[in-house]
């Protein structure tokens, strides 16, 4: 059987670095959402978790296959137990929109297994065009709110890396050092799971530095999303928030919690 699924991800912050050099904000493999398709009615009664890596999740005692028709298998049993709950908390139909495991999963197997380098030369560019590189001239308090979240990011940065990221004041686009780029590329895990939930962060932060440091666990998650956010938390401040805004926001947040948790999910042993 073949469900289709999107990856679920979103376009994130598109950050202060100038147009044509940022990245597009979504991976130019092809990794693309899909859930606008109608949902497909619940088939099945049981669910289960195969017993050996790599682990399968059965249905009615029958693999799950992706929209490509490869098994939908993952890594880690926390991962496919975690996956196999989604499927059980479907009910009538199944709706892709509330599973977001399985849409990485998918993205990691059908997507991004067959570009690994072209994925995590896309995060690598984030990097390029960091958001906690470029930085405001005025107001003060945005400013000194800039620097006390992202100057220890980019001191991490560059002493983990041994790099030498630039920051800069206003969004004209400025060439990071092609060593430190090297440099944060050769830092980025190399299997599937865990390059895509890398992407989905990168892109949902605009900010490659704070999905690595996230990656390394040096930041937790609630300051890698309020390092992300330094920039519109000061114009709610300022102006306040329309409801419109702060639905996408959420919608944003529960996507970065998912994202945080697949890869948490991922890390674990069998």
């Amino acid at each position: 059987m073949s469900i289709g699924t999107g990856n679920g991800n979103g376009n994130g912050n598109a950050g202060p670095g100038s147009g044509s050099a940022r990245p597009s904000g979504g991976p130019r493999s092809p990794i693309t959402d899909s859930l606008a398709k109608p949902l497909p009615k619940r088939f099945y009664k049981d669910v289960t978790v195969g017993g050996a890596a790599p682990f399968q999740i059965l249905l009615d005692g029958r693999q799950i296959k992706t929209p490509k028709k490869r098994p939908l298998v993952v890594p880690a049993r926390p991962l496919a137990e975690a996956i196999a709950e989604e499927w059980r908390a479907q009910t009538d139909v199944i709706n892709l929109a509330k599973m977001p495991l399985t849409r990485f999963a998918n993205t990691a197997i059908d997507a991004v297994a067959d570009t690994l380098d072209a994925v995590a030369a896309d995060i690598t560019a984030y990097a390029g065009s960091d958001l906690v590189c470029y930085r405001a001239e005025t107001p003060q308090q945005l400013v000194e709110k800039q620097s006390e979240h992202w100057d220890p990011i980019v001191a991490w940065a560059n002493e983990t890396l041994d790099a030498h990221f630039q920051v800069v004041t206003g969004i004209v686009h400025v060439a990071q050092p092609e060593a430190s780029l090297v440099a944060f590329s050769e830092a980025l895990p190399r299997d599937a799971f865990r390059l895509s939930a890398m992407h989905v962060i990168t892109t949902l932060t605009g900010s490659a530095l704070i999905a690595l440091a996230l990656f390394q666990q040096w930041l937790s998650p609630k300051a890698a999303w309020e390092a992300a956010h330094v920039d519109e938390d000061y114009q709610i401040a300022l102006w306040g928030e329309d409801a419109e805004a702060a639905a996408r926001r959420r919608g944003r947040h529960a996507e970065f919690d998912s994202a945080n948790r697949f890869l948490a999910l991922v890390a674990q042993s069998a």
